[in-house]
């Protein structure tokens, strides 16, 4: 009992120590110019223009002429997805993208929702807008920015859309959704000048919410989408209503948590674990190390030098598919390493996967998409907003397959108005594109908490 109450006094003590100084903290950044050369004279181009996907016959040639090339080397054997993308698996994909897969009738799906550009600090920031078709009488709708993360898309919404402008609850509240891609990724131009990382594109999206005329809205984002919205929500509080994330590693690891990854088996109640908490935290230290060496190597590769690993991805769309969508088996579930077909059928489709993989190949993206990671990294891990709490509402869905567990003990360290912590019955790292639906209940189960405590 004495041990207890002295840790509870020591771990008092340090909470309070970083709330009074975090206090006086905010989170700021200037205007910047991403474009070539300098800004224009003129002043930015802040028009609005519609955008549509477009293929050619001269696009889909060059693609089938260099998956014919590819050469297949065989997988070990036994070796399941444990060694990266099996490669007997990796030719029936290829055949189904060669022979079966329709990229123009995706392009069509693509287009199903309206799309446009505008030039922000000098690059054409793509986006989607989707407006509900009716509202009930009476219904608000609420303006929201979905952000994707790498290696995903705003694809990664398309499931997840319809349920939100069109949810089919009449208690439920209906949104305008608003899905940019990251600059360098899909459409959105690259940066052409270093030093674009999360803040820069949070300063970003702010400026295309506030062009689209919102002087308010919420927020929702999963792995780099995470960052910048949460990001966002430090640089301007006041314009985020609320932010919904699934995806909270601790950004900068301290004291209260050492001391929860101590003694927090053996006293869990003294830092709110659950016994879902326990089990997804302390299997094994030693396993939890070895998984995230496993898992990471890509990350070193291009915080470090993306542009070399990325010029090979860039001429090789069967290079590119292995890379991408090796990420969508084991981020979707660990235990698919240990399958044939990495599980990738289990939560997705062979069209869906490749949509994905062809918006990074028909634009290009790949290299710039990785370069995000080296910006962000460059300054290591002692970044200011690492240190800066989030002081809008804040709800947080805790996938089970998620790449690491994040009890609410550490959501709460860095956003203090946690309105909700949700664990979720299953879904991963991808989980907006895994499972839209239980989402989208997520998503307005927060949101209605946060507007009926305004």
């Amino acid at each position: 009992m004495f041990t207890e109450v002295l840790l509870a006094v020591v771990i008092g003590g340090v909470i309070f120590y970083l709330v009074q100084r975090s206090r006086t903290q905010v989170l700021k950044t200037e205007d910047g110019w991403w474009g070539p050369g300098a800004p224009p004279e003129g002043g930015e181009d802040v028009s609005i223009r519609p955008f549509k996907i477009s293929t050619s016959d001269e696009e889909i040639e060059d693609l089938y002429r260099r998956i014919d090339q590819t050469r297949p080397v065989p997988s070990l054997e036994d070796s399941q997805f444990n060694f990266g993308f099996n490669s007997q698996y990796l030719q029936k994909v290829i055949s189904y993208w060669r022979n079966d897969f329709d990229w123009r009738k995706q392009v069509d799906k693509i287009n199903q929702y309206p799309h446009f550009k505008t030039n922000i600090e000098g690059l054409d920031i793509h986006y989607l807008h989707v407006k509900p078709k009716k509202v009930p009488e009476g219904k608000t709708v609420l303006p929201l920015i979905m952000v994707h993360g790498w290696p995903g898309s705003f694809y990664e919404f398309y499931g997840l859309i319809p349920l939100l402008t069109g949810p089919a609850d009449p208690n439920d509240l209906v949104f305008e959704v608003v899905c940019p891609s990251i600059p360098g990724y899909g459409y959105s131009e690259a940066s052409h000048k270093k030093g674009l990382d999360s803040v820069c594109v949070a300063h970003i999206f702010h400026k295309l919410m506030k062009r689209l005329g919102f002087q308010q809205f919420y927020a929702h984002g999963g792995d780099w989408g995470w960052l910048i919205t949460t990001n966002m929500a430090q640089l301007e509080p006041k314009l985020v209503k609320g932010l919904h994330v699934n995806f909270a590693p601790p950004s900068k690891p301290g004291l209260l948590m050492a001391l929860s990854l101590m003694l927090g088996r053996h006293f869990p109640k003294l830092f709110g674990f659950t016994d879902l908490d326990v089990q997804r935290i302390f299997p094994c230290m030693e396993k939890l190390v070895v998984e995230s060496v496993k898992e990471s190597g890509y990350m070193h590769i291009q915080a470090t030098k993306p542009d070399t690993v990325g010029r090979g991805l860039n001429d090789s769309p069967v290079g590119l598919a292995a890379y991408i969508l090796e990420k969508f088996s084991t981020w979707t579930s660990h235990d698919f390493r240990k399958l044939e077909d990495g599980g990738l059928t289990r939560k997705f489709t062979l069209d869906d996967l490749l949509t994905n993989v062809m918006i990074y190949w028909t634009s290009g993206c790949i290299i710039s998409s990785m370069r995000f990671y080296k910006e962000n990294f460059s300054q290591g891990l002692d970044q200011p907003h690492g240190k800066i709490p989030v002081y809008v509402p804040t709800g947080f869905a805790c996938f089970p397959n998620e790449l690491m567990h994040t009890p609410k003990l550490w959501v709460k360290q860095k956003y203090w108005k946690l309105v909700t912590y949700t664990y979720m019955t299953r879904g991963g790292h991808f989980a907006a594109m895994e499972e839209p639906q239980l989402m989208a209940e997520d998503i307005q189960n927060f949101i209605k908490k946060v507007e009926k405590k305004k």
